[in-house]
């Protein structure tokens, strides 16, 4: 009878034990829990929503976000029934979303960052001495947006470009490899500085406009081929040293890579003199959404991280003194084309692709 009281007072305080280490972790638990937002953002954000610096800071401050990727004007196709928020690239696509789920009042701005073509060397050394860009220092210039659409409407080739002949990768017409921009934000930016441009520095708005510039725009996407969905791909192939000599992507993927300790002796950032910000821009559809979206805009931590991913915070200047020699500090010499409305700029990219376009 000793023997069996004592086995059962054993098992007795295992239980208790156990009842108390699980009751310890249920309280750890409750002390760390995170509220779990779930959104849809750009690919090119999708390594710094994954970053584990990201994640503590986000968790530091309750809550966990699980994204999902998606091009930009492509969210606008979603069912973002149960999301909490949608983060696309840029304004337009934003303000479209946010008129579909009825979403009212500012949308928040958290970071931005301007578009840039990377250029392999060489490719930068002869736009310079062709007088389609201009060099500053060894890894960065500026890309002369007036002068390349010219050669763009004359269907040059690398072969008519002096020095060309030197390297045999320059081949075969000249041009800008950019996503497509019925689906990707940075693709749809394109063609509204490119628009820009040619419609002697006036936003596109008009069905004359339109018309007027369409040619231009559809030579700068059909001479392209197939295009890519995202900036994420297309830069991964241009560092992988794949693909075209010139790409268009965001300052803050080429930023990403340095602050990573990767400096591409090869690699040459050209600003266009006309160019467009990437303004990514939250769409709350809960509260929840509305909260991560004021957190990404003011937690000194978080805006700290979206500096070393490469973007610039709203509200206060961006150093990239690590890369100096590859980035502009200031987006001095620069100028900001303006965006036409989603219904024009939707136009344009239809046409641009060569379908029959609508009245915008």
């Amino acid at each position: 009878m000793r023997r069996i009281a004592g086995i059962v007072l054993a098992v007795l305080l295992i239980g208790g034990v156990v009842a108390a280490v699980v009751a310890g972790r249920e309280a750890d638990d409750k002390g760390t829990a995170t509220k779990t937002v779930q959104g849809v953002i750009g690919s090119e954000k999708a390594e710094f929503f994954a970053d584990p610096d990201v994640v503590k800071a986000l968790a530091a401050r309750g809550y966990t976000v699980k994204a999902e990727t998606s091009g930009s004007w492509a969210m606008e196709g979603l069912d973002l029934g149960g999301y909490d928020f949608a983060f696309p690239s840029s304004q337009a696509p934003a303000t479209e979303l946010a008129a579909k789920y009825k979403v009212r009042g500012t949308l928040p701005r958290p970071f931005y960052s301007p578009l840039v073509v990377v250029a392999h060397k060489s490719a930068a050394g002869v736009l310079a001495g062709n007088g389609l860009a201009t060099l500053d220092a060894e890894h960065r210039g500026t890309l002369k947006m007036a002068a390349y659409l010219d050669a763009a409407r004359k269907d040059r080739t690398w072969q008519q470009l002096e020095g060309a002949d030197t390297y045999g990768e320059l081949t075969g017409t000249l041009y800008l490899s950019s996503t497509d921009p019925e689906t990707s934000n940075s693709g749809a930016l394109y063609l509204a500085a490119a628009s820009c441009v040619a419609n002697g520095g006036k936003v596109v708005a008009s069905d004359a406009e339109v018309r007027r510039t369409t040619p231009l725009l559809h030579k700068l996407v059909s001479v392209q081929g197939a295009q890519q969905s995202s900036t994420d791909a297309a830069f991964r192939d241009f560092v992988s040293g794949a693909g075209n000599p010139l790409v268009l992507v965001y300052e803050s993927q080429v930023a990403s890579l340095l602050a990573d300790g990767q400096h591409p002796d090869d690699l040459v950032v050209l600003y266009p003199d006309t160019t467009v910000n990437s303004d990514h821009t939250v769409v709350p559809l809960t509260e929840n959404g509305q909260a991560l979206a004021g957190l990404l805009s003011t937690d000194r931590r978080l805006r700290e991280l979206e500096v070393r991913h490469g973007f610039r915070p709203q509200g206060e200047a961006t150093e990239f003194a690590a890369a100096a020699t590859y980035l502009k500090q200031e987006l001095t010499g620069v100028r900001q084309a303006p965006v036409p409305t989603s219904a024009v700029l939707h136009e344009l990219a239809r046409r641009a692709r060569g379908q029959r376009g609508t009245q915008p």
